[in-house]
């Protein structure tokens, strides 16, 4: 089934969010654990799983497209060098990856792509779920202060 260039090139686009957040949240969550902060390491792990997932929908209908997925882009990774630091970086990222969706979704709806906009939008459920942890952090941190904040992670 041959689908609209527009169509396929903003899944490529989101393509290469999911791929470079999976890089990006998953060395996050590796060094959060190896700092001893679990409770925070453990969401982003899972969610940086729930990327490869997501890449791998993505990959499936760009593939039935007739498209190609683009694996070899990806975006500057911003890793943190302290837990504060992670947090706020995946925050930005996955902010910016919201904006992304909703621009591809628009996109595809323009292009009676259906089915596109449909996982786009599931997607962007799961972006949105993750980005209101990552804002509740934010809130934490402010709140508390860094350090009660991470001392209560542990």
């Amino acid at each position: 089934m041959k689908g609209e260039q527009d169509v396929i090139k903003g899944l490529n686009e989101v393509l290469t969010g999911q791929l470079t957040a999976i890089n990006q949240y998953f060395l996050h969550a590796r060094m959060l654990k190896d700092w001893g902060y679990e409770k925070i390491a453990k969401p982003v792990y899972k969610e940086s799983i729930r990327q490869m997932k997501v890449a791998e929908k993505v990959t499936d209908r760009i593939l039935l497209l007739e498209g190609l997925p683009n694996y070899q882009k990806l975006l500057k990774l911003s890793i943190g060098e302290s837990a504060i630091e992670c947090l706020g970086n995946d925050l930005k990222f996955c902010s910016g990856a919201c904006q992304k969706l909703a621009v591809n979704t628009k996109l595809c709806l323009d292009k009676l792509d259906h089915v596109s906009r449909e996982l786009l939008e599931d997607i962007e459920v799961g972006e949105q779920k993750f980005l209101l942890w990552l804002e509740t952090q934010q809130y934490n941190i402010k709140e508390l202060g860094p350090e009660k904040y991470l001392a209560e992670q542990l």
